[in-house]
């Protein structure tokens, strides 16, 4: 059950992070998935070294909450991936 919720989780973040970012940006509902997942890793490691002040890596939920932690990381993963891309495309 706990894989389903990341698929869910991460193709709902993902696809509204993809909605409010400005610019294009490329690729399917898998790459939409994954895009979410990972951002629910990074939002959930902020929110975590925010609260405690540890550097863990840590995951949000699938709750309002943890959809829009996941969201903002998402952003994150979108822009460290412009920032990627355009780099190496020069």
């Amino acid at each position: 059950m706990n894989i389903i919720a990341w698929i869910i989780l991460g193709l709902i973040a993902g696809a509204i992070a993809k909605a409010i970012y400005p610019g294009r940006q490329g690729g399917g509902i898998i790459a939409t998935m994954v895009l979410g997942i990972i951002g629910a890793l990074i939002g959930g490691t902020i929110v975590t070294l925010l609260e405690t002040g540890r550097l863990q890596l840590t995951a949000a939920t699938l709750s309002i909450p943890g959809l829009i932690v996941a969201i903002i990381g998402a952003m994150v993963a979108i822009f460290l991936w412009g920032l990627l891309t355009d780099r190496t495309s020069h």
